[in-house]
């Protein structure tokens, strides 16, 4: 049986019947993919576990609509990425460390200043303008590998498109954001 199937089969055991086997293998099939998504956002193993599991038993104990959820992959990754950015609200503020060497991109750390946490939204609020802006493939693209996760492979699929289509829309996506947000981002470190 293919993966969409048995997810098809697990979510309509889970939703319909309660069966606590489906949703084990369902909890199984996604967990370590859930769990490593969940680190990209809140950086922390520990705090990421948390975070998945609550997601699913969120998802057990609201298992009857779990019927109504059309793409049950999609909606497990939207629900761990909400959780993730919940949880930083919540407990941490974020800051953009200057550009490390080796991987030549910015990270982020966790800080307690106010000023650099509304920097940090303003970057956020300005990226989602940038993102809102790019032609709709390019937007879904961008969306579903930088923020769902998915492989390129998967995108092509879910998008009906070739690989290579993905991954020129994604360069484009990325070019545009970096032409936007890079100096941006730039300024920004060369202040500190």
């Amino acid at each position: 049986m293919s993966s969409s199937a048995n997810l098809k089969l697990w979510q309509q055991q889970i939703a319909c019947e309660g069966d606590e086997k489906a949703f084990a293998e369902l909890f199984r099939h996604f967990y370590d993919r859930l769990l490593h998504f969940c680190i990209q956002y809140v950086h922390s193993r520990e705090a990421a576990e948390e975070i998945v599991s609550d997601v699913f038993v969120k998802i057990w104990n609201r298992r009857t609509e779990l019927e109504k959820v059309a793409n049950l992959e999609v909606y497990l990754f939207v629900a761990v990425k909400n959780h993730s950015l919940n949880y930083l609200e919540q407990y941490s503020s974020l800051r953009i460390s200057p550009i490390n060497e080796e991987t030549g991109m910015a990270e982020l750390t966790n800080s307690v200043d106010p000023e650099k946490r509304m920097e940090w939204k303003e970057i956020l609020f300005r990226m989602d303008q940038e993102v809102s802006r790019l032609p709709d493939q390019c937007r879904r693209v961008f969306k579903l590998i930088k923020e769902e996760g998915f492989k390129y492979k998967d995108v092509a699929e879910i998008l009906n498109i070739s690989p290579r289509t993905v991954e020129t829309q994604l360069f484009r996506a990325m070019k545009r954001l970096n032409e936007v947000i890079g100096p941006y981002m730039f300024n920004r470190i060369k202040k500190k």
